[in-house]
């Protein structure tokens, strides 16, 4: 490494020159790499706008050629490097497939070639190649010398005039289109942020590069102890037992590739080259990033984001992570994303998400909807096409994401913003008038939220309470679940806010997709349908216990309900209430009124509905959960999407099941599952004769407004009469849509 030292020493030297000009400081670069690298020539390539690759300096080659020889993105061995922005180590170049010939240059002697792409921000800025007479493969370690001479050649490049290229060639400054699902819905026009490691560091050489050895192996070993610390760690949150010898072992495996002599071993071997230790973390991951995004097996180009994590985990301990700013209203990439992370970002000011990995059902989507921030999910390749700063058209409406807009689309989608905002202020003066429908059916129309924040949509729209309050958001977004003090003074503020308003509090619904930071990831082949909502809390009731007892000391007298999530037996149900009545018994003072709720989510209740309804006050429909177990298709798979639909026979009839039990017990039936913020399947869910409907506030106005024009006694006949016509309808929802089109109902 001394080599390297010194040739990063003294292009440090030239770099901080001041008074020469950026063609001398170039020619002069390409003498000192090939000096200290023994190689009869180097270049540099400069990408230039159209795409095109020109010779900006060369030692070795023909000079007149420089400003002269120009090689298309795609073109040659160096335009493949552009294109690709990946290096070629090529021992016979001229023989190679990609070879273009160009006479000017003389560089008819050379037979071995070394290229490698010179990026910033992600972007292509051009080419530095090397090359010999005698027919050789370059050493790795000489690989990774002219990998960090790209890095330092990128400010330079990009002073002397180099154009953002693309990473991937010409296709990647073109507008390109993504069919996605919609998470969330709603339309934002912004530029791109990428979720997980950002550009590189401001600092590129080290000063003092002992210095830089001894922060990397402070940060390394706080990195090793914050893994020690999951691993060894027996207390907190008990949602996954602790035998659980498997995500132990992920987490070995986890710190052992920390440790190993690899990955840490190169960002070592970097710092030692005269990078500093953020840059030198910076350098190899995208390295490796690279070679991994190469591989077929999708098994081992997924440990990248294990990669990616220890890459964060090193410079968040190196102090080089820290939050960067975000432009208010831009568009979050990211691969997976957590509730917890989502709100970070949406602290930050993101104006939409874009989670490629991403499901309508998953929780990071349901926090979207809360949020109103709109959201995609299933636009694979986005990551791979999109970079940092390009803008963004994020179309939740429509299921589509356009990248790098040309003008006319941005135009276009700027009146539909604007055509919305104006829609949307029309539905704010429904705010203070009775929900009811055109026959003058009475109408709850009530919230899902998950954080006390959130409680301020009650007065903007208007709603009649709060049908779903999900605990469990606010301890995703801590970390960690809180002590009964502090979700006490929580869901005080939640009663508070209220102001007498109903509020449903179900219990933490922990398990599955939602897990805290430091949870061990589940083991369960099918985690939504494992230990997670009320079995947890059942099997672990001292967790259960504190949370009630939290919420009752919240009411300080006032009314409360409480629902119990993923009931599959009635003498689970029974059991739970048990639990909250003898902590009832203990609190004083004791709630004005205490109601207790079941959610019917699992099917296995809909041939229990009798008993059910004989120990519960209400019940609410989960229809996200209760789809997928109906179906047996897993709501968390894209793929999926389309295998259930609410308006089919077996759907319309299991809520017929319901809502009959519900009257004849006198018992509320309400629905608080994101198909009540669909428009068709509210007016059919109203007809059917639930009309306690519980959604996001972004949909509530929308779908008051709605509801206004719907005569529920007309549409009660027609869902009869289609009912009756075919029992073996796939779905009834294209003949309802199209009365519901013909209504004026819907768009």
């Amino acid at each position: 490494m001394p080599g390297t030292r010194r040739l990063l020493g003294r292009l440090r030297a030239l770099m901080a020159r001041e008074g020469a000009d950026g063609a001398a400081r170039l020619h002069e670069l390409t003498q000192l790499v090939a000096a200290e690298m023994v190689a009869e020539v180097c270049s540099i390539y400069a990408m230039r706008s159209g795409d095109l690759l020109e010779l900006a300096a060369t030692f070795g080659l023909n000079p007149d050629s420089v400003g002269r020889t120009r090689l298309r993105v795609g073109e040659g061995i160096v335009g493949l490097v552009a294109a690709t922005g990946t290096l070629q180590n090529l021992p016979d170049a001229q023989n190679h497939p990609a070879f273009a010939y160009r006479p000017e240059t003389g560089e008819d002697p050379y037979a071995s070639l070394l290229a490698v792409p010179v990026r910033r921000g992600g972007r292509t800025l051009g080419v530095v190649a090397v090359q010999n007479r005698q027919p050789r493969r370059y050493a790795e370690d000489e690989c990774e010398v002219l990998e960090t001479v790209a890095m330092l050649l990128a400010e330079m490049l990009a002073t002397a005039g180099a154009t953002d290229g693309a990473e991937q060639g010409v296709a990647a400054t073109l507008p390109r289109q993504f069919a996605a699902d919609a998470l969330a819905p709603g339309i934002a026009i912004g530029i791109v942020v990428m979720a997980g490691i950002g550009a590189a560091p401001g600092r590129l050489l080290a000063e003092d590069p002992d210095a830089e050895q001894r922060r990397l192996a402070q940060a390394a070993s706080t990195m090793r102890q914050s893994l020690e610390a999951l691993i060894e760690q027996q207390g907190g949150p008990t949602w996954h037992a602790p035998e659980n010898e498997a995500s132990r072992a992920i987490l070995e495996a986890t710190r052992l590739v920390a440790a190993d002599g690899g990955f840490l071993r190169r960002v070592r071997d970097a710092v030692a080259g005269g990078l500093t230790a953020e840059a030198a973390v910076h350098r190899v991951t995208n390295e490796v990033r690279g070679r991994m995004k190469r591989i077929a097996d999708p098994y081992l180009r997924e440990r990248l984001s294990d990669l990616e994590d220890l890459a964060d985990r090193l410079l968040a301990a190196l102090g080089g992570n820290e939050a960067e700013s975000v432009p208010r209203g831009a568009i979050l990439l990211a691969r997976r994303l957590g509730p917890a992370q989502l709100l970070d970002w949406h602290a930050r000011g993101i104006g939409g998400v874009i989670i490629e990995e991403g499901s309508t059902a998953g929780h990071a989507a349901i926090l979207a909807r809360a949020l109103g921030l709109p959201a995609l999910g299933g636009a694979r390749g986005v990551l791979d096409a999109a970079e940092p700063n390009d803008l963004v058209v994020l179309d939740a409406d429509d299921g589509q994401l356009i990248l790098r807009p040309d003008g006319e689309v941005r135009a276009a989608y700027a009146r539909a913003l604007q055509g919305r905002a104006e829609v949307e202020a029309s539905y704010a003066s429904l705010r203070n008038h009775p929900a009811r429908t055109a026959d003058g059916t009475r109408l709850q129309l009530m919230l899902n939220v998950g954080l006390a924040m959130e409680m301020e949509q009650l007065e903007t729209t208007g709603a009649a309470g709060i049908g779903l309050f999900r605990t469990e958001i606010a301890m995703l977004a801590r970390g960690s679940v809180a002590d009964v003090a502090d979700q006490a003074t929580m869901y005080a503020r939640v009663l508070d806010a209220a102001e007498g308003r109903p509020v449903r509090f179900r219990t933490l619904d922990l398990g599955g997709d939602k897990l805290l930071p430091d949870a061990p990831p589940p083991t369960e082949e099918n985690p939504a349908m494992g230990w997670r909502s009320l079995r947890v809390g059942l099997d672990r009731p001292a967790l259960l216990r504190r949370q009630l007892r939290a919420l009752l000391l919240a009411a300080q007298g006032r009314p409360l309900s409480v629902m119990f999530p993923m009931v599959a037996t009635v003498a689970e149900f029974r059991a739970a209430r048990a639990i909250l009545e003898a902590e009832a018994a203990r609190v004083r003072p004791a709630p004005e009124r205490l109601h207790i709720g079941a959610m019917v989510e699992v099917p296995s209740l809909l041939f229990q509905l009798p008993a059910l309804m004989e120990h519960t006050d209400f019940v609410s429909i989960g229809t996200n959960d209760l789809m997928q177990f109906l179906f047996a298709a897993d709501r968390a798979t894209p793929a999926l999407a389309a295998r259930y639909d609410l308006l089919s026979a077996p759907a319309l009839d299991a809520l017929g099941l319901i809502v009959a039990a519900g009257a004849a017990a006198g018992v509320e039936v309400s629905v608080c599952g994101e198909h009540a913020s669909r428009p068709l399947e509210a007016m059919v869910l109203a007809a059917l004769g639930i009309t306690t409907l519980s959604m996001p506030a972004a949909s509530l106005l929308r779908i008051k407004a709605m509801m206004a024009r719907v005569d529920l006694v007309e549409l009660r006949g027609l869902l009869e009469a289609l009912r009756r016509h075919d029992r073996g309808a796939a779905s009834l929802r294209d003949l309802l849509t199209t009365w519901a089109r013909e209504h004026g109902h819907i768009g």
